[in-house]
């Protein structure tokens, strides 16, 4: 699997989960001390996210890091 196309299956699974706890971008970047900009940028798959940031997004959406690594297959 190529950089991209894992960037692309994040951002698919974090849209997945925000979306599943019924939080907007701007809500989910409001619990995670992080731009909306940015939260927007990594569903996209337009970040090379830092495990920190990840870190970040897990604790606002109330899951464990993992949970973001996961593909939409496996959930």
């Amino acid at each position: 699997m190529d950089v991209e196309e894992i960037k692309k299956q994040f951002g698919v699974r974090l849209h997945e989960l925000r979306r599943r706890r019924g939080l907007s971008q701007e809500q989910l970047a409001s619990l995670a001390g992080m731009d909306r900009t940015y939260v927007s940028s990594c569903e996209r798959g337009a970040r090379n996210i830092s495990l920190v940031n990840i870190g970040k997004l897990a604790t606002a959406l109330g899951v464990e890091p993992c949970e973001l690594l996961r593909t939409t297959e496996e959930s």
